[in-house]
């Protein structure tokens, strides 16, 4: 592996995005975010209840088509008369329902985004800061203010871009056409991956509680986007297959939605980690300095007498023993 990461920088960039992903605990951010995308899904039920209560109410007409479609489609007249009396109580308290929901929605949410943005600033490799908490609770709710904007202009340049692209069809005459309707199918796709590319731009580089420069997170936005459109295609025919039959309908859709929002937000803290493990965002490596030089001096303590001293007298010796040998 260490080979394959030093001949290929791609290999070692997504290898160096794992590290810091499971360094940064993202699988546990993720599973936090997770919790807080399904909980959020009662509350905007309850709100979605409440607006259709309120249109129901003024407009009488669409309330009695409504009960028209009930009695058609349940024959039994006990089972029909108790849904309309569940409409009549849903629309009576159509207000507290959507009270409730506002509540809920503004807690799940400020715990969604609170996750979100703290999960995406540890992958960028920021310690996490003891912040005060209502300073903390605005800027979390300005997020999901602006975040929230963000994907209502993402679908409307999606909606508008294919409504406009279908009327172009039926003003030049070629609705009918297969080609033409082939190029509408690529349009909107590659419509889709811009509107997603700015929502993840703005994500990779606003969400985190650290400033991140908009040039860090441009090549991380884009491959968030594909990412995504890859697995909204996924769980489209995943959840057309669960839907098929009855019993797989009744628990395979909460499945979906609930393994759908876990992947995507390990695939965005992933794609967070990647984009911050980049060659221009990685922090120069530091060489140790060699730890410091001890000069010990040696003494040694020898026994006897000192070569010196045995040099002296070996120069005596010698000098007697040459007077000796001479006078012989």
């Amino acid at each position: 592996m260490d080979k394959w990461r030093r001949k290929y920088a791609w290999l070692d960039h997504v290898m160096l995005a794992y590290e810091r992903y499971t360094e940064r605990y993202g699988t546990h951010y993720a599973a936090a975010v997770t919790y807080f995308s399904v909980l959020s899904l009662v509350p905007i039920l309850m709100i979605g209840f409440a607006i259709a209560g309120f249109v129901l109410q003024s407009q009488p007409d669409l309330l009695a088509e409504l009960r028209t479609a009930i009695a058609e489609a349940v024959p039994d007249e006990n089972l029909s008369k108790q849904i309309n009396e569940a409409v009549n109580t849903a629309l009576d308290s159509k207000g507290t329902v959507g009270i409730i929901g506002l509540l809920g929605a503004a807690y799940s949410g400020l715990g969604w985004m609170g996750n979100l943005r703290d999960a995406l600033t540890a992958q960028w490799g920021h310690a996490k800061e003891n912040l005060p908490f209502l300073g903390t609770l605005w800027r979390d709710l300005l997020a999901l203010i602006g975040l929230g904007l963000a994907i209502v202009l993402s679908f409307g340049i999606t909606a508008l871009g294919s409504g406009f692209a279908d009327q172009v069809l039926v003003w030049l005459g070629l609705d009918d056409a297969g080609w033409a309707r082939a190029l509408v199918k690529i349009a909107s796709i590659l419509l889709s991956l811009l509107a997603n590319w700015m929502v993840f731009l703005w994500v990779l580089a606003r969400l985190p509680r650290k400033p991140v420069g908009w040039r860090s997170a441009l090549r991380g936005a884009l491959a968030a986007a594909i990412g995504f459109e890859v697995l909204k295609q996924a769980a489209t025919i995943f959840l057309s297959f669960v839907t098929s039959s009855p019993t797989s309908a009744a628990f395979g859709s909460v499945i979906g939605v609930l393994v759908f929002a876990n992947l995507v937000a390990q695939f965005l803290l992933f794609i967070t980690a990647w984009t911050a493990t980049a060659k221009e965002n990685r922090e120069p490596e530091v060489v140790a300095a060699p730890p410091p030089a001890v000069i010990s001096p040696v003494v040694s303590v020898r026994s006897g007498p000192a070569p010196s001293l045995m040099l002296g007298v070996g120069a005596v010796m010698g000098a007697l023993l040459g007077l000796r040998w001479r006078r012989r």
